[in-house]
């Protein structure tokens, strides 16, 4: 992919919703994942060559003018997969004092030793606030699980976990 570029699924973010996350948040969807998640709610969002590609630049000049917003919730597809569009837009948020979720289908662990050769996983992280991590599991389902599909997701406070050296859940979601 083009420097500079980020492949979305959706071409704009979607602003106002109340099931991405705490608060009134706006939500990017990026498009591509390597997960497959049985019965995924985006399945659409898979396909590494599907969606828009749009300048990183464009986007971070939306999120400057979103309102009332308590933050931005980055999905898709997974984030992670385009680490470098997600950290420069994870900043733009943070410069713009809004919070970060991130769902992942990658566990925090995974993470972490995938940081033990890329540094960038690390630097991704330390963008985050939130993240919702784990793939989807159909038979763990749950309707009760606030902001996850599965129970086996976890609702991570990732720098507190950073600090600690250990994970640290979302007290209230636990």
């Amino acid at each position: 992919m083009k420097k500079n570029m980020v492949r979305l699924a959706v071409k704009d973010i979607q602003v106002d919703s109340i099931v991405d996350g705490e608060g009134i948040r706006s939500v990017i969807w990026f498009q591509g994942c390597g997960h497959k998640c049985f019965n995924c709610q985006n399945p659409e969002t898979w396909d590494f060559e599907a969606g828009y590609l749009v300048p990183v630049d464009e986007v971070k000049e939306k999120i400057r003018y979103l309102e009332y917003q308590q933050g931005v919730t980055f999905s898709g597809g997974d984030p992670l997969y385009q680490l470098d569009a997600f950290i420069e837009l994870a900043k733009e948020v943070h410069k713009c004092k809004m919070d970060v979720w991130v769902y992942t289908g990658f566990t925090y662990e995974q993470l972490i030793k995938l940081a033990d050769d890329d540094s960038k996983y690390l630097d991704a992280l330390k963008e985050i606030d939130v993240l919702v991590d784990g793939p989807f599991i159909q038979r763990l389902r749950s309707f009760e699980a606030k902001f996850r599909g599965s129970t086996n997701q976890r609702i991570i406070d990732v720098p507190n976990s950073l600090k600690e050296k250990k994970i640290i859940l979302v007290e209230k979601y636990k």
